[in-house]
């Protein structure tokens, strides 16, 4: 299975904003980290905020911080929210019925535990076991030592 770029940053986002804990991140601070378009960030980030992963302060001083802790949110849940269909064959989908074994074929049954493992493996990951993995995240991704910004409530 491949996931969506729009997956891909999603992740990203999040990890941006754990790393980053304690203040708000700006999208123009996220997207030049990843080097990538605040546009295509903004339209990211509004399923993120609809399911609570993430949360907007509007303002001057505004920015988005992580809705719940990193711990608390898994990669199985980004993706369930950012990806559209997780068809694997033409099985999968809902107008397969024109194949004769549809309903008995071990390809299917295959694809279908396939999946199901690689969903088990996401649900064990969170945002927080990604950032933790690379202690110098917050260099990497040009995130300053500073005064934490306040995180207005």
């Amino acid at each position: 299975m491949r996931l969506t770029r729009q997956t891909n940053y999603a992740i990203r986002i999040l990890m941006y904003c754990a790393a980053n804990h304690g203040r708000l991140s700006r999208i123009p601070e996220i997207a030049a980290a990843y080097t990538v378009s605040e546009l295509f960030l903004f339209k990211i980030l509004q399923p993120l905020v609809e399911n609570g992963l993430v949360e907007t302060v509007r303002g001057r001083n505004g920015g988005v911080r992580l809705g719940r802790a990193a711990t608390d949110i898994t990669l199985l849940e980004v993706v369930r929210v950012t990806e559209e269909n997780f068809a694997m064959a033409e099985c999968f989908e809902s107008d397969a019925a024109e194949c004769p074994l549809v309903d008995s074929c071990a390809l299917n049954e295959a694809l279908r535990k396939a999946l199901g493992a690689f969903f088990d493996v996401l649900a064990s990951y969170t945002i927080d076991d990604l950032v933790k993995a690379r202690p110098s995240m917050r260099s990497l991704l040009g995130i300053e030592e500073l005064a934490p910004r306040a995180l207005a409530s």
